[in-house]
């Protein structure tokens, strides 16, 4: 089997999303870092038009794809043929892991990132605006607290890619929101069933200590 190509960046936030996946299903991959000029010309944009990442090209089959959700999908199905963080397709568990996937692609992520972006990137700091993303962080954990109240996963018995696709952007809340939003103390299942994630060893390899904040928020 050939690697996988993942195109990243230092400091996004998706791209560490499909490395858990990898590292979870232990497929041989190598990452190609671009930096922010790169991605908006070629050749990249051949790759990706958006000139955006995660991105990646498959050369066992000739698939390029890109959006963290839809790779997300692919190497489920491609590779994850023994089920260890996916589910027996047309089973109701099947279905509902694209649904917590489709949530955080519509919810958990572009939520926490306009909340980055209203806290440093935005032209002038607007109170309104970032209290709104804010408030969307506190939304989206409460309905995952609710769930985690029931059970120690997402979905089913295990952990899934519907666990895993949540972790990376939870990292961040302590400084969106300037450490006050407590996720111990105001979302305790939530926080548990965090803290179990981290200690998987596929996301300790690719947290690793991780302190960097995504590039939407670095603003001299």
């Amino acid at each position: 089997m050939q690697p996988l190509i993942l195109y990243s960046h230092r400091a996004g936030p998706n791209p560490k999303k499909v490395r858990m996946i990898l590292e979870e299903l232990s497929i041989c991959y190598q990452v190609k870092v671009l930096e922010f000029p790169e991605m908006k010309k070629p050749p990249f944009l051949s790759i990706n038009p958006n000139g955006r990442v995660p991105a990646i090209v498959d050369p066992n089959t000739d698939v390029t794809l890109w959006e963290s959700g839809a790779i997300i999908e692919y190497l489920v199905d491609m590779y994850d043929k023994d089920r260890k963080i996916s589910f027996t397709p047309f089973s109701p568990e099947y279905y509902q892991a694209k649904q917590w996937l489709h949530f955080q692609m519509s919810g958990q992520g572009p939520y926490f990132g306009q909340a980055v972006w209203f806290k440093v990137h935005h032209p002038e700091f607007i109170q309104s605006c970032y209290d709104r993303y804010v408030n969307e962080i506190r939304r989206v954990a409460g309905v995952m607290n609710s769930v985690l109240e029931k059970r120690a996963y997402l979905v089913g018995e295990k952990c899934s890619y519907a666990d895993l696709s949540f972790v990376i952007w939870f990292q961040f809340v302590p400084w969106i929101t300037d450490n006050k939003l407590d996720l111990e103390r105001e979302y305790p299942y939530l926080n548990t069933w965090l803290n179990s994630m981290r200690g998987r060893p596929a996301i300790r390899d690719v947290l690793g200590g991780e302190t960097a904040l995504p590039e939407t928020a670095r603003k001299e």
